[in-house]
């Protein structure tokens, strides 16, 4: 399984690949690699990227990332419960060139047709859940039949597609380690200031250069990805911090401007904070 910019070990001959990420082991680096990726998230909450998606993720929510799309899953290491995803990884040859285009499966290919951009699913969650927890400890022949099944149920299931069609790039070595440097570093330091002159210093560009690259390469701004993060962790404060009042909040997302805060927060999520935290 490449990676980039670090490599996950994977035996080889193997059809499916099941990973559990728990505590400290989960996975939270930029990193693309030729396996389609199903992800059930069991514990915890955080910040994932998707291509140009950025989003918060949380217990029972369920991820499908294509081949060779760039991704990364962040904990949130403010809260003290571990953070557990289950993954099964596989490719659509896994199981002989031309399987799954087979008559058998041909409610499958609008499922392999979407998953390029990434998708989240939103129902059949509770099936879904309980076949991705327990496929692990299966015999191998009853793990395909639930995977044939969690193919199924996703293939019928509400979902959202995440990237946009722009950002379908693969990033070679020191652009996958340079990009995943850039994204660390918002990551960890989006409550405080961050300048473009710190952040194209960390890319080793000018300013106006590192602007065009990030552009070119994520289908937006940089100003724009460190906003969509800090409004994300604003909704995270929103629902579950009732102590903290709308201004404290804005601060701790990163904000130094209530107004500010408040017209952003709006134009991402279409209502204003407090209507977010009472709708919520």
């Amino acid at each position: 399984m490449k990676v980039l910019p670090f490599k996950i070990p994977k035996p080889e001959n193997v059809t499916l690949y099941i990973q559990h990420y728990k505590g400290e082991s989960f996975y939270e680096k930029l990193h693309q690699h030729k396996e389609i990726q199903i992800s059930l998230i069991t514990e915890g909450e955080g910040t994932y990227i998707i291509g140009d998606c950025v989003g918060e993720f949380k217990k029972d929510d369920i991820f499908v990332i294509g081949e060779n799309l760039p991704h990364i899953f962040k904990k949130d290491k403010s809260l003290e419960e571990e953070t557990e995803m289950i993954s099964l990884f596989f490719s659509k040859n896994s199981y002989g060139e031309g399987f799954f285009n087979l008559p058998e499966f041909e409610n499958f290919q609008d499922f392999f047709n979407e998953i390029g951009l990434g998708l989240q699913v939103f129902s059949n969650k509770k099936n879904l859940f309980q076949l991705l927890s327990n496929i692990g400890e299966l015999p191998k022949y009853d793990q395909f039949i639930s995977f044939l099944e969690v193919l199924r149920l996703i293939s019928v299931s509400k979902k959202r597609t995440l990237s946009s069609l722009i950002n379908l790039k693969k990033y070679g070595g020191n652009e996958g380690k340079r990009m995943s440097d850039i994204f660390q570093y918002t990551m960890n330091n989006y409550h405080k200031e961050v300048t473009l002159d710190q952040v194209s210093d960390i890319a080793n560009m000018t300013p106006n250069a590192f602007c065009r690259y990030f552009k070119q390469r994520t289908n937006k701004t940089f100003v724009n990805f460190l906003i969509d993060i800090r409004i994300g962790n604003a909704c995270k404060l929103l629902t579950k911090n009732n102590d903290l009042n709308i201004t404290e909040i804005s601060y701790k997302s990163g904000f130094n401007n209530l107004a500010n805060f408040n017209r952003k927060f709006k134009a991402i999520k279409g209502v204003t904070p407090s209507e977010y935290r009472k709708k919520h």
